[in-house]
């Protein structure tokens, strides 16, 4: 599984954003490889303009989701101190979203630059797309 940061969704549900973006999220999707979590919610649904919170949420209900847990600020606080102890200070929400894929042994597909920073300091994998969008599986890396 892929866990798609919100910055992917939020480009994809733009109507002039990155073709390139859309078609990998879209890839995902056939091949129910993507996912998300309480944060990438906050962000994609808790940003979104009135009228498109409904469809939004119906949107996301058939999208496999990985609950929240309360371990999951502690391994977000570990690595916030990691990160920090090497001098990088970065948004805490996707630390956060990183610790979880970390700990569920998931790829996170994001256009997201700090995404890059915590996978050069981590444990954290990133997805790259296939040709075209194509999904492509973890051994294909």
């Amino acid at each position: 599984m892929v866990l798609v940061d919100s910055s992917v969704w939020i480009e994809s549900l733009r109507p002039q954003g990155d073709m390139r973006v859309k078609l990998a999220l879209e890839g995902l999707l056939d091949a129910y490889e993507a996912t998300w979590c309480a944060p990438i919610r906050l962000e994609v649904i808790g940003g979104a303009r009135k009228e498109e919170r409904n469809r939004l949420g119906r949107f996301f209900s058939v999208i496999p989701y990985r609950p929240f847990k309360e371990d999951d600020w502690n391994r977000a606080i570990s690595l916030a101190w990691s990160l920090r102890g090497k001098g990088l200070n970065l948004p805490w929400l996707d630390v956060l979203i990183a610790s979880i894929a970390i700990h569920d042994d998931l790829r996170v597909y994001s256009i997201d630059k700090h995404f890059e920073i915590i996978a050069q300091h981590s444990s954290l994998f990133l997805y790259k797309p296939g040709y075209g969008g194509m999904f492509k599986p973890e051994n294909e890396q």
